[in-house]
C-alpha cells in the first residue's frame, strides 16, 4: 500500500511513527514546550532521530475544555514552524488543523498532509482546499461541535457510526477531487467515545479495515485520558506503558500509522510487531 501526499509517495511496508509537534501553549500533555521556531528545530531533530516518519504540527488544542482561535492566530503558530521545517528537513509534515485557511497556509510553507479532527465538517472548504494542494489528508472520527467535542453523547453502535461517517468522508474527499491514494482514515480514540467503545475499537481495529481495505488507517491514543482511567489515574507524563500497549495492540490489528508524543518508544516497540506479523 502507497499514500500520496503532495511531494511523494509513502511506502506502508512496516508500521509508521507519526511524531507529534503542538507549538500551542495549552495541549493536555506538552502545551508550551515548543515556544519558537528554534524549539521545534531542536525538537523536530530529536524526533527524527528517533524514528520519526511524519511529523504532524498542530497550532490549537482539542483537549477538553480548550478554547477555539481564530484562523490567523493558528496560521502564526503553525506556518513558521512548518517553513523552517521543511527547509531543514526532508521528511514528510502533516498539519492538524480543520480550517482551510490554515491547510492553505501550512501548504503553501512546506506541510504535504491535513490531519483534520473534523473530517470536513467544520470547514466545508476544507476537502477543495486540500485538492487544489494536491495534499494527503486524514478524515477524523469525531461527534459533536468543536466546544462539545468531549461531551456529545457517544454512539449506541460505535462502529457502525465511525464506518458510516468515515464513509461519508471518504465520498465528500473523492467528489472535491481528492485521490483515493491521497486518503488516509483516523477512527478518533477519545473523541465522543466511551471508555469501553475506546477499547473495542482499538480490539477490533479489523472490523474497520475490513470496510476499508484500500485506505490506511491512522490512530491516536497516546497519553489520552482513557489510559490513565485503565492506569490507576495515571497523571498525562505518566502513561507512556499504557500508550505503547494500545500502540501495539493497534498495529496488530492493522492499523499503519499510530500518532505518538513518545518517538523513541514507540518506534522500538512497532519494529517488534513488525518482525512478528511478518512471521505470523
Amino acid at each position: 500500500m502507497i499514500w500520496r501526499t503532495s511531494k511523494r509517495e509513502i511506502p506502508l511496508d512496516r508500521t509508521l511513527v507519526m511524531g507529534i509537534l503542538n507549538v500551542t501553549p495549552d495541549s493536555f500533555s506538552d502545551g508550551g514546550q515548543i515556544a519558537t521556531v528554534d524549539d521545534a528545530l531542536r525538537r523536530v531533530e530529536q524526533m527524527v532521530s528517533e524514528g520519526a516518519d511524519i511529523i504532524d504540527v498542530g497550532g490549537e488544542s482539542s483537549r477538553p475544555g480548550s478554547i477555539q482561535i481564530t484562523s490567523d492566530e493558528e496560521m502564526r503558530r503553525v506556518a513558521p514552524v512548518v517553513e523552517a521545517v521543511a527547509r531543514r528537513f526532508d521528511v514528510p509534515m502533516s498539519v492538524d488543523t480543520y480550517k482551510s485557511a490554515v491547510a492553505k497556509a501550512a501548504g503553501d510553507a512546506g506541510a504535504e498532509i491535513v490531519n483534520d479532527i473534523s473530517a470536513f465538517r467544520f470547514d466545508p472548504a476544507m476537502a477543495a482546499t486540500v485538492s487544489n494542494a494536491s495534499m494527503a489528508v486524514i478524515p477524523m472520527h469525531s461527534r459533536g461541535t468543536f466546544e462539545t467535542l468531549h461531551s456529545t453523547a457517544p454512539a449506541d453502535d460505535i462502529f457502525e457510526d465511525v464506518k458510516a461517517y468515515l464513509s461519508r468522508a471518504i465520498n465528500a474527499a473523492l467528489a472535491a477531487g481528492i485521490l483515493p491514494d491521497a486518503i488516509a482514515l483516523d477512527v478518533g480514540i477519545g473523541f465522543g467515545k466511551t471508555l469501553e467503545q475506546n477499547l473495542s475499537l482499538i480490539a477490533d481495529l479489523e472490523r474497520v479495515r475490513e470496510v476499508f481495505p484500500e485506505y490506511p488507517l491512522v490512530i491516536g491514543t497516546s497519553r489520552k485520558s482513557f489510559i490513565g482511567k485503565i492506569m490507576d489515574g495515571a497523571a498525562v507524563n505518566n502513561r507512556l506503558e499504557g500508550s505503547l500497549a494500545t500502540a501495539v495492540i493497534a498495529a496488530y490489528n492493522g492499523v499503519n500509522i499510530v500518532r505518538t508524543h513518545d518517538i523513541k518508544e514507540t518506534s522500538a516497540a512497532l519494529q517488534m510487531v513488525d518482525a512478528i506479523c511478518k512471521e505470523h
